[in-house]
């Protein structure tokens, strides 16, 4: 009986599954009113929450689904909701450009939470303003272009303060620089984009540089944030415990120590939560992709500065 429960149980949420990505791809778009679609996307990604809960959930990875998240990531944070019963309803979301594909996205229209996002495009915020679910959810976007300087200012001014439940950085540059600059918000979960193009062993950074752009920096796009292993030293000094990041290997997820025995996924170290993405994202001097694989393509970066946390020094890639 308990093999057929858990074989029924198994059989119902890859059913579920194939569902979402059925509707995920161009060709049944095209078919169906975006309305009505994103409707459908909501009720597949309902009832991928509720199937989660009948799994056993032992690393992040067991309790990944995509609705609106790029990298399936709605359901882990599904999964980070439902074992914190007490987080803030709140978020912050930095980077989400026109929100379309968005880690906070499901979690602002399945549970209704209260959100603030930021862009660095006027164009992507104007977009976002006139979406339906911007007059339907009490959440607020604005343009900016994010700085350690500049972003206490800012979550403060679009009253924002104190104890949120989820603050996620996702910049492709000072991604280090920001979060430690935070002061204005007390996060029970920091969800942060990792390079991993930097290794497991060294705690390094791109050095600070207030106007940083990823593309600008160097042709390859890969010389931008920060190692897991930086953030995970950050984390500590701000009382958070790594617990782990998602499949793809690019977000990093913190919980504060306080609420750590709410969960069924212990703390690990950076060396024992460490993956290697297998983006193919790689640029030539053109500009253009060249589907290098990552751990080849880190050459071309090799001897650029990188600032070293443990050391304080500025130091070669």
């Amino acid at each position: 009986m308990w093999f057929r429960s858990v074989f029924f149980k198994n059989m119902m949420i890859q059913l579920v599954k194939n569902i979402i990505n059925l509707l995920f791809s161009s060709k049944r778009i095209s078919l169906v009113k975006e309305r009505d679609f994103l409707q459908q996307r909501l009720i597949l990604g309902q009832l991928l929450a509720q199937q989660q809960i009948l799994l056993p959930i032992k690393k992040l990875q067991d309790a990944e689904f995509k609705v609106f998240s790029q990298w399936h990531d709605d359901g882990i944070i599904q999964y980070l909701v439902r074992h914190l019963p007490q987080i803030p309803k709140t978020f912050i979301e930095f980077g989400v450009e026109n929100y379309t594909e968005a880690n906070t996205r499901f979690l602002l229209e399945n549970n209704n939470w209260c959100g603030l996002i930021f862009d660095g495009s006027e164009e992507n915020i104007n977009y976002i303003r006139k979406q339906e679910y911007y007059f339907m959810h009490d959440i607020t976007a604005q343009a900016l272009f994010i700085t350690a300087e500049n972003i206490n200012e800012n979550i403060e001014k679009n009253g924002f303060g104190g104890e949120i439940g989820i603050l996620h950085i996702d910049i492709d540059g000072n991604d280090y620089w920001v979060w430690k600059a935070i002061t204005i918000v007390n996060p029970v979960v920091v969800i942060i984009e990792y390079n991993s193009v930097f290794g497991a062993e060294r705690c390094i950074a791109v050095p600070y540089q207030a106007d940083f752009q990823r593309t600008k920096a160097h042709h390859t796009g890969l010389y931008f944030g920060a190692s897991l292993a930086a953030f995970v030293e950050l984390g500590k000094s701000k009382g958070y415990a790594f617990i782990g990041s998602n499949s793809h290997a690019n977000n990093a997820y913190f919980v504060r120590k306080d609420q750590l025995q709410n969960l069924t996924i212990p703390e690990m170290t950076a060396k024992e939560g460490y993956k290697q993405n297998k983006f193919r994202e790689h640029r030539n001097l053109q500009g253009q992709l060249t589907f290098t694989p990552p751990f080849v393509a880190q050459q071309d970066i090799k001897g650029l500065p990188v600032y070293n946390i443990l050391t304080d020094k500025i130091e070669s890639f």
